[in-house]
């Protein structure tokens, strides 16, 4: 078997673990929201995620200032961070897991939109049909005119349009930015945010609880590992797509543990979705335009920080190891 064929297999393989992990971490997110207020549940988990990241940050023997060289922009993507991980978790707690999952891989549409005043993109025919069948798609899933459309669902949207400018903003300033300052403002904004809240909405939490949130930020990097792997094994083009692969898993965790059904109109709503994603994604790797290392890099769930960036990671990986190599 050719190498490259056994290398798509094993990113294939590492992205589907991955993203499964994802899932799994979603289910509890879920379960704890309806005892906790998001506020309280992403507070523990980035207080939890704290050691993991600073095992990363040690071994970086440049870290240096902590201030970053673009304060508003960082400004801004903590708060986009902050955002995009309450909504995401709201949404999570009160939404069907496939209806939460349809809404937040909006991502990439709201990316092509954004990346016209932040990147200075044109967007031409090809992605401007596909960011309609999108919305199509969102009109199908949501059923704006039956009145069901809640708090929920635009916790959802508004989540999707958060993580596009997170991932813009990272485009613009994450080769400029120290990693470690990349890694530690969004988890300290976050903190910080979400501590502030924290005394008002407080409920005491049984040992069995903090356990659950200890294992979502667990869950969290264990993704994180398999989904760098995937994408140092094979080509971006063929991990990005299995994302999508959460929509299953999504089903499958409504059906037997939260007795969610999936209806028709959704699975064609959420067909329109994805089919407009991937064909945006495929055409900005064909057409090599500046949005590939923001499509390419990472996936299109919320950063929540509760972890690094995928290409954050992966550049701090190959920067540890060449200053390693430069001490031998």
């Amino acid at each position: 078997m050719p190498r490259q064929k056994n290398s798509n297999i094993t990113g294939v393989l590492l992205s589907l673990t991955g993203f499964a992990l994802y899932s799994s971490h979603d289910v509890i997110v879920k379960f704890l929201g309806a005892y906790y207020t998001p506020f309280q549940i992403l507070f523990f988990a980035v207080l939890f995620s704290f050691p993991l990241v600073n095992l990363f940050i040690l071994r970086n023997p440049r870290t240096g200032s902590l201030w970053p060289h673009h304060p508003v922009q960082m400004a801004l993507r903590v708060l986009a961070t902050s955002t995009s991980g309450f909504c995401a978790f709201y949404a999570f707690s009160v939404l069907p897991l496939p209806q939460t999952y349809a809404l937040l891989f909006l991502t990439p549409i709201f990316i092509t939109v954004f990346s016209i005043p932040v990147l200075g993109e044109q967007v031409g025919i090809h992605r401007g049909l596909s960011v309609v069948v999108g919305f199509i798609g969102v009109l199908i899933v949501l059923q704006p005119t039956t009145g069901s459309f809640t708090t929920g669902h635009l916790a959802g949207i508004v989540a999707a349009m958060a993580a596009a400018v997170n991932s813009l903003i990272t485009r613009k300033i994450g080769q400029k930015e120290k990693t470690s300052v990349m890694l530690l403002y969004p988890m300290f904004g976050n903190f910080i945010l979400m501590g502030a809240v924290l005394p008002f909405v407080y409920v005491p939490m049984p040992i069995a609880h903090l356990g659950a949130i200890a294992v979502i930020s667990f869950l969290g990097f264990v993704a994180m590992f398999c989904i760098v792997g995937a994408y140092k094994a094979s080509n971006a083009s063929v991990i990005a797509p299995m994302q999508y692969s959460q929509i299953l898993w999504a089903g499958f965790f409504g059906l037997v543990l939260f007795d969610e059904d999936i209806s028709q109109s959704f699975i064609f709503g959420a067909g329109l979705i994805i089919a407009s994603g991937l064909y945006i994604v495929k055409r900005e790797w064909n057409q090599n335009r500046s949005l590939q290392p923001v499509l390419g890099n990472g996936t299109f769930r919320p950063d929540t920080g509760l972890r690094p960036r995928f290409a954050l990671l992966d550049f701090f990986f190959k920067k540890s190891g060449a200053a390693r190599k430069s001490k031998k």
